[in-house]
């Protein structure tokens, strides 16, 4: 199960929302070994693409040398789909490569930049394998 704050799930839908038609894409940081989503990191869409997101190499190099700076990991790695469901495509498992992390989709395909609905969903990918969670939002992680 994913437990994540109402600020972060609110801030990732925003990030959604704010990039649509293109897909956006970012990270939720969290201390290492401990499973809690705690520093939202929007990153850009370096393909700028309504069908596919990937993280500039660049920044990504930079995100991880910062994380291991802070003693964290990634725990929730998120992206919006603007046309279809929220569900992880071929190429989304294809890149998926932190077994431990929450994959959350995020779909804009009803609202767009507006508000209204969104799907949020998360899954866990290992080795190919996709496997839907639960969502619990809280008002703060426990501890």
């Amino acid at each position: 199960m994913l437990t994540i704050t109402r600020d972060i799930h609110d801030r990732i839908v925003a990030h959604a929302r704010r990039d649509h038609p293109d897909e956006a894409c970012g990270v939720v940081a969290g201390p290492a070994g401990t499973d809690r989503p705690e520093r939202f990191i929007p990153m850009l869409n370096a393909a700028r693409s309504p069908t596919f997101y990937e993280f500039d190499s660049g920044d990504l190099l930079k995100l991880y040398r910062e994380m291991d700076d802070r003693d964290e990991e990634p725990v929730v790695v998120y992206h919006s789909h603007t046309a279809t469901e929220a569900y992880p495509s071929r190429t989304d498992i294809s890149y998926a490569n932190e077994p431990g992390a929450h994959y959350v989709v995020v779909s804009t395909a009803e609202c767009g930049n507006d508000e209204g609905p969104v799907s949020f969903r998360s899954f866990r990918i290992v080795d190919g394998e996709v496997t839907e969670e639960e969502v619990r939002i809280v008002d703060s992680l426990p501890g």
